[in-house]
């Protein structure tokens, strides 16, 4: 029952966030509230309801329920979308150095999305980290642009993506 309950929530979810439709959030967020008072221990339950709440612009209350899950131990896909949730919410908040070990633990473990990579590199910016943000991005820049003018100085640029500092003096 209770898993029949949290798909139904997720679909709702889902829904409302593709829709932007409040009273949709509102409805999902209350059904995973209810859910994560009834199954506390929940890894699955906990994750969902940070989303609902992350979705619906109430950040602060996401985060216990990201870390609760984090805790408990998530499904792989799970554990990929909590570390970006975390982070970015940690960083949306002003706790920019939460997000960057957040975000950190998630490019380390997921180093193929660049979803993880970029919220890092805007996290690092906010930590004072600009040459390493900045190689981020141009790194994931020159690896999934198709833009012939940039492809055209792919060498260079990706060159200096890693020696920012470097001049020919």
């Amino acid at each position: 029952m209770m898993r029949v309950r949290l798909a139904e929530a997720i679909i709702l979810r889902e829904d409302g966030r593709a829709k932007q439709d409040p009273a949709i959030l509102e409805e999902a967020r209350t059904l995973l509230l209810d859910l994560a008072a009834a199954y506390p221990d929940d890894a699955e339950v906990n994750f969902q309801t940070a989303v609902a709440l992350d979705n619906s612009g109430l950040e602060i209350e996401a985060i216990p329920f990201y870390v609760r899950a984090l805790e408990l131990g998530l499904s792989e896909s799970d554990l990929e979308r909590a570390l970006l949730g975390l982070g970015s919410t940690y960083r949306c908040l002003g706790y920019y150095n939460q997000a960057e070990e957040t975000l950190r633990r998630g490019v380390k473990e997921f180093p193929q999305n660049r979803a993880i990579q970029v919220h890092l590199a805007i996290a690092l910016y906010n930590t004072q980290g600009y040459k390493e943000a900045i190689e981020i991005l141009l790194t994931n820049l020159m690896e999934t642009t198709s833009d012939e003018k940039l492809q055209y100085f792919k060498r260079g640029i990706v060159y200096y993506s890693q020696h920012l500092d470097e001049t020919k003096k």
